[in-house]
């Protein structure tokens, strides 16, 4: 059976990258066998921390998406965010923002993979994680990675977010 198209998109942006993995492998996307729509979820189907798990968030900045790849262990603070970033309005973007920028339903949406590269900040607390793990383009797919990688393939910011 052929991956979903958003799976093979990310698995070759990955590998147009040369994405690694935290043993320094290259990254590849892995299918679940069921979809998961939270950190929680992601991190008991992979037995890893909540904290290692990079949710792909978008917001909605200033009327720009923005992705946030946050650590699974805490929640954006959007306030804090949007004076960091000069951003007016920072908000959750809507489902049909997101599919827009990302080609990825909410749930899936991966660093890498778009049809056009999004402005990414990173969560500084994936650094305290020899691994991470990041959504691979829908709910059930994700790939191994780390902190500086996932600043490397996306071209993102560093950044507090909690």
């Amino acid at each position: 059976m052929q991956p979903h198209p958003n799976v093979q998109a990310v698995q070759r942006a990955l590998d147009d990258a040369g994405a690694r993995n935290g043993s320094g492998e290259a990254s590849l996307v892995r299918l679940l066998p069921e979809a998961v729509h939270t950190a929680a979820a992601a991190a008991e189907a992979l037995g890893v921390a909540v904290g290692a798990i990079a949710n792909s968030l978008v917001f909605d900045a200033d009327d720009a998406p923005l992705l946030v790849l946050t650590s699974g262990a805490h929640r954006v603070d959007t306030a804090g965010l949007a004076a960091t970033l000069g951003v007016t309005h920072l908000r959750r973007a809507t489902p049909e923002f997101v599919k827009r920028h990302t080609g990825q339903v909410i749930g899936g949406v991966a660093p890498a993979g778009h049809p056009a590269p999004l402005r990414t900040v990173v969560d500084t607390a994936l650094a305290g994680y020899d691994e991470v793990w990041a959504a691979g383009g829908v709910p059930r797919a994700v790939f191994p990675t780390t902190y500086a990688e996932l600043l490397r393939i996306t071209a993102g910011t560093p950044a507090e977010v909690a």
